[in-house]
């Protein structure tokens, strides 16, 4: 059977087409009992909107756009984007659009421009932002509605979600501080990413603060692998440091990891800190002292916030979790030589 459309509800209720379209809006032009009427009509059809004719009648897509430029091996573990991606459904699905989720890691340029010129989305996300980033004024000259989500924006950007990940951080480093650590290392994301750079100057600056000297950094780029290598970079010093914070859950597993093997103790030789508070790490051996903060929140917020800079509104002001620190079993005093 075909689904049930206006002209079907307009016969079985013995009413004109507008006065439907009326009553499905919720516009005034009918009398109560007829609306009612209708409604009932309706439901009893089960009538249900069709998201291709909204989207023509009111000249939009009803979607939203998010481009990913991260490696796929990255991203297939990450822990950030199932949640932020959660957080946007939920608000998207609220108000009647779709998410449109593209993996471009060579040429997301190119992909916003095929989003607007194909006219698919009403708007975009720009995540993951970096340094000298050129998509926001790509996307302004595009004329694509924009949301950029990141830490330490400022007024850079008209449309921003500014989400500061600096005191998970430098939580960090003070409760490595407070148990006597003093060379304390620090495994970065790619520094070219405004987040993997606001991380690590939150690290210098909480030593800094705490009067240590910086002590070692290894630049990686946030996958198992490069937290690995990094971490043998750092314990193969000739003085090697008594702590390491990790810019991510998964670079600290994989350092937490590669400590046991060369056959030292964590956290008695090694204490480990991570990012993101991924749900297996409450569950390793030792359980991993790390950041934890509310992504879907954040996703929440960013879809609210693109739908209002799309819909022409004057944005809701928007007060995000901070971050915190979990402390579990990875961290403990140095060990006294």
């Amino acid at each position: 059977m075909s689904r049930p459309t206006i002209n079907d509800v307009a016969r079985a209720a013995g009413v004109s087409k507008g006065a439907v379209s009326f009553a499905l809006n919720d516009r005034p032009g009918i009398s109560p009992a007829t609306r009612a009427r209708i409604l009932e009509v309706a439901r009893d059809l089960g009538w249900t909107p069709s998201t291709r004719a909204r989207a023509l009648s009111v000249s939009r897509a009803l979607a939203v756009g998010l481009v990913l430029a991260r490696p796929p091996e990255v991203l297939r573990a990450d822990a950030f984007f199932p949640s932020f991606i959660a957080g946007l459904e939920t608000v998207l699905s609220q108000h009647g659009h779709a998410l449109l989720l593209q993996v471009a890691e060579h040429d997301d340029l190119t992909a916003y421009r095929r989003l607007a010129q194909e006219g698919r989305v009403d708007g975009v996300l720009v995540t993951d932002l970096r340094v000298d980033d050129p998509r926001p004024a790509l996307l302004e000259e595009l004329g694509l509605p924009a949301v950029v989500v990141g830490p330490a924006l400022g007024a850079r950007y008209a449309a921003v979600l500014g989400v500061d990940d600096a005191p998970g951080i430098e939580a960090a480093v003070e409760h490595l501080v407070s148990l006597g650590h003093e060379r304390i290392a620090h495994v970065s994301g790619p520094q070219v990413m405004v987040h993997a750079r606001s991380r690590r100057q939150a690290w210098a600056d909480a030593l800094e603060t705490a009067g240590l000297a910086q002590g070692p950094v290894v630049e990686a780029d946030f996958s198992a692998e490069s937290g690995a290598v990094a971490t043998h970079e750092l314990l193969d010093l000739v003085e090697p440091p008594t702590a390491i914070v990790y810019s991510n859950d998964l670079m600290a597993m994989a350092g937490m990891s590669v400590a046991l093997s060369r056959g030292l103790a964590v956290p008695g030789d090694l204490s480990v800190t991570g990012y993101d508070d991924m749900e297996m790490v409450a569950h390793l051996q030792p359980p991993l002292t790390t950041v934890t903060t509310d992504v879907v929140a954040w996703g929440k917020a960013a879809a609210a916030r693109l739908l209002e800079v799309i819909g022409g509104l004057e944005p809701d002001p928007v007060e995000l979790p901070p971050a915190r620190l979990v402390v579990r079993g990875s961290t403990a005093p140095p060990r006294l030589v």
